[in-house]
């Protein structure tokens, strides 16, 4: 095991626990793509057989184990990282159990699906000396990163009101080899759309505010409709929430998020109101409005100048290579600079806490739910 403090993050050798579809898809051609690191997956865990021989197909050189416990218990010193790409209800388990073997860890989001969890694995982290990484990869969207230039200029001043809403015609589909609709079962999933969604919506606020909430009210309703399917193992009813609403209270102004499995169309639509003006994002779509503040004084709010660019970030594209690619590349910086905890970490336990008070607003009829510890979150204010 290379000591977190020398290490470099030219060469990294890493293990996928879950070869599901983001990893198949996502995370494992994202390492094979040039970037500021070099990764090597050595290994692959997978208790479905047909999903081990798919990995053991596209990755001839990597040993594939049956579970996360035999691989790291056979590969133990020969791991830089894991990387924990199985269904949420395993990533507290997975994530801990790959830290207690020595490894860095990089975790699909929510990072757990108690608020519990995910501090105790921050705290794990901190005392292991292993960098704890959420898979925050919406960040590295093209049209975000073109966000937050926009805000690091300065060009619509502090912001005070955020409006994120994500549309998708369905849940995402699994592989057909195992449970495809885990994300409609609640054993797997942990939650429906909020807990699958939530985290990009989450902590995108967090960063366009620089801070991070001290309340929510939530929402959530599942279509009555909503039947499994026949696939062997599917729920006969699915258990969890399509659609969810939530307003959050920020120390500088508020936000508000609808997310949906039942929408015409898939689409993200995102606005930012500050005080010097407003962004507006529609998949590839941004536009950044600047008042005028000459014009505006005299036609009142009349006055602004727009400017709209399109920037390709295949949103439609749900295996996102490229956003995962930058993504590992930050990872390794932070193995490199031994940030075992940093602020992305710390906003993936924010994810969770918000997401359990949400479905606790939701259940005791829409009631305001306090969120502890709020305060800044350096997402903007340090860079």
């Amino acid at each position: 095991m290379t000591d977190p403090v020398s290490a470099a993050p030219s060469s990294l050798r890493g293990a996928v626990i879950g070869y599901g579809f983001i990893a198949e898809r996502g995370h494992v051609p994202a390492y094979a793509m040039p970037g500021r690191a070099r990764f090597e997956i050595v290994a692959v865990a997978d208790p479905c057989a047909a999903r081990r021989n798919r990995a053991a197909q596209a990755l001839p050189q990597a040993h594939v184990y049956e579970s996360a416990e035999e691989l790291l218990s056979r590969e133990r010193g020969r791991l830089d990282f894991v990387d924990v790409c199985a269904p949420p209800s395993e990533h507290a388990r997975l994530a801990r159990l790959a830290l207690t073997h020595g490894a860095h860890v990089l975790c699909e989001k929510p990072l757990a699906t108690r608020a519990a969890d995910a501090q105790g694995l921050a705290r794990l982290a901190r005392a292991s000396r292993r960098v704890l990484y959420p898979s925050h990869n919406y960040k590295h969207a093209p049209v975000i990163r073109a966000v937050r230039e926009a805000l690091d200029a300065g060009l619509v001043g502090r912001v005070r009101l955020v409006t994120l809403q994500t549309f998708r015609t369905t849940h995402a589909r699994g592989v057909d080899e195992w449970r495809p609709h885990w994300r409609r079962d609640r054993r797997f999933a942990g939650g429906g759309i909020a807990m699958d969604h939530g985290s990009h919506t989450f902590y995108l606020a967090f960063d366009w505010f620089g801070e991070y909430p001290t309340a929510i009210t939530a929402k959530m309703t599942t279509s009555a409709n909503a039947r499994g399917g026949a696939e062997p193992g599917a729920p006969r009813v699915f258990d969890t929430e399509d659609n969810f609403a939530c307003s959050m209270t920020f120390p500088s102004g508020s936000a508000t998020a609808h997310l949906s499995w039942t929408a015409g169309v898939r689409k993200v639509i995102y606005t930012l109101h500050g005080d010097l003006g407003a962004i507006r994002v529609e998949d590839d779509d941004v536009e950044v409005v600047v008042r005028d503040a000459a014009t505006a004084a005299l036609r009142g709010n009349g006055g602004a100048v727009a400017e709209r660019r399109q920037i390709a970030s295949n949103w439609k594209d749900a295996s996102h290579v490229g956003w995962f690619r930058s993504l590992f590349d930050d990872f390794a910086d932070a193995i490199a600079r031994s940030d075992f905890v940093s602020r992305d970490t710390e906003a993936s336990a924010r994810c969770v806490e918000l997401i359990s008070a949400a479905y606790a607003s939701a259940l005791d009829g829409c009631r305001e739910r306090p969120l502890g510890g709020a305060g800044q979150s350096g997402a903007a204010g340090e860079r």
